[in-house]
């Protein structure tokens, strides 16, 4: 009897299916990797696409300096066991190199400084394609993105100028200079990312799951890691609380939900009451404004 699919069965057909896509269609493809669960799924995917070969295409980082360890310990161990070439590029090392501002405030943000390093390593490898992780619930402007994401010669995003997508036929095609950011899972959600996790068993950092930590009560209730990075006063509230990390951006722009979930199942429990998306409950950098994430993106942000 044939196995009837269920709707994570279409969505990791999908995935794969546009993973082949861009290796037919690329020269130089690569994957933004950060060890993040999104990332993480797609390098599974990836495995699913294209083993008992190798990958067509190297993982990248960004490493802001800002990172939690956890998930670059992760970054690290996953890519040594799977025997795939890594490419770290530091945010420290262009603001070294090109003179920049580093983040100020309380909570000093590296976000806008990390457009910098990833079109640097898009020019010095010439990537015509980058692979991410973004999903179309997390935030407004990634809804708005197609699954091919063309950017211009200087790494910018015209959200009015994007090119139809009809059916599952995507268009590759571009002049010298220009890239496209590719979104495996842009039609996944969060709730589909963790039960998909939980069906193929995929290991995760230990940060997405509960853990006592040290926070920083803020004045809208969220709770940030203390760490080197953030500024804290005389007037900060600080307190101890089981918690976990629904997304793993920055120490210094991501906050942490009070959480008692030790396994995924658990996770999957939360999300199903959970009336806040993921970024709108945990990131300190969608907050500076309505358009913070389409500005970011404009200028070439992942």
């Amino acid at each position: 009897m044939t196995k009837q699919k269920d709707y994570l069965d279409e969505l990791e057909a999908e995935a794969i299916y546009i993973l082949r896509e861009v290796a037919g269609q690329f020269d130089k493809p690569a994957l933004l990797f950060s060890g993040g669960k999104d990332s993480i799924c797609l390098v599974h995917l990836a495995l699913k696409a294209f083993r008992p070969g190798r990958f067509p295409f190297p993982l990248v980082h960004v490493d802001t300096g800002h990172n939690f360890p956890e998930a670059i310990a992760y970054r690290d161990k996953l890519a040594k066991e799977l025997g795939e070439k890594l490419i770290v590029r530091k945010v420290e090392d262009t603001i070294k190199q090109k003179k920049l501002q580093d983040g100020k405030g309380k909570f000093p943000s590296r976000n806008g400084l990390q457009t910098y390093t990833l079109l640097d390593v898009i020019e010095e490898f010439e990537f015509d394609a980058c692979i991410g992780g973004a999903r179309r619930d997390e935030e407004k402007a990634r809804a708005k993105e197609r699954i091919f994401s063309i950017r211009d010669e200087f790494g910018q995003w015209d959200p009015k100028m994007q090119r139809p997508e009809l059916w599952n036929i995507y268009n590759g095609k571009i002049n010298k200079g220009e890239n496209v950011r590719v979104f495996p899972i842009s039609n996944w959600t969060e709730l589909d990312v963790w039960n998909y996790i939980k069906r193929e068993n995929i290991q995760l950092p230990s940060i997405y799951f509960t853990h006592q930590r040290e926070c920083v009560l803020t004045e809208n209730g969220q709770l940030m890691n203390v760490n080197e990075f953030i500024k804290l006063d005389e007037n900060d509230v600080i307190v101890t609380r089981n918690v976990r990390y629904r997304t793993v951006g920055d120490m210094t722009c991501t906050a942490a939900v009070e959480s008692e979930a030790t396994k995924v199942d658990d996770i999957i429990l939360e999300l199903k009451d959970a009336r806040v998306s993921e970024r709108g409950a945990t990131r300190m950098d969608d907050k500076v404004s309505e358009a913070a994430m389409e500005d970011r993106k404009k200028g070439g942000y992942f």
